[in-house]
């Protein structure tokens, strides 16, 4: 009984000190982002009152940049994973999956610590990300940067 107790503090701690839960479904929807190329993009949120991050939005897989960026509170945090399709100089098409942590400078100081605190916990959760971009700005997200980073 004490082993138990002991053990389910740790767990506890362990959580809280890296950040919120996962729901199965931002797990589920990245796999068919990443190996069935059902998505363009996800957005998830972070829901204070059940401590989980969630998918919030998914951009189906003929979705452009633009609404990407549209689904995107502009005064909010949000974490996102976007599938970049791109063609290198040797004529090559290529795709690379983004992982974005999304932290406007509006956004109230709480939830730019939550979600900082959450970020690296949740990127271990989605296994297959290629390139991270932290953005306060949408000019730091422009789909100039996403091409440069993608090459």
């Amino acid at each position: 009984m004490f082993w138990e107790g002991l053990l389910c503090n740790r767990i506890s701690d362990a959580n809280s000190a890296s950040g919120m839960a996962v729901h199965d479904d931002c797990k589920l929807k990245f796999l068919d982002l990443k190996a069935k190329r059902k998505f363009r993009f996800i957005v998830f949120k972070i829901d204070e009152n059940i401590q989980q991050v969630m998918v919030e939005r998914v951009g189906g897989h003929d979705e452009t940049y633009n609404n990407f960026l549209t689904a995107i509170p502009a005064n909010e945090c949000r974490y996102a994973v976007y599938d970049f399709d791109f063609t290198t100089d040797e004529n090559c098409q290529k795709s690379k999956i983004f992982f974005i942590a999304w932290s406007p400078d509006s956004s109230k100081i709480r939830s730019k610590m939550l979600y900082a605190s959450s970020r690296d916990r949740f990127k271990r959760e989605l296994d297959g990300i290629q390139v991270e971009l932290q953005a306060t700005d949408p000019s730091e997200m422009s789909i100039d940067i996403i091409k440069a980073r993608a090459i």
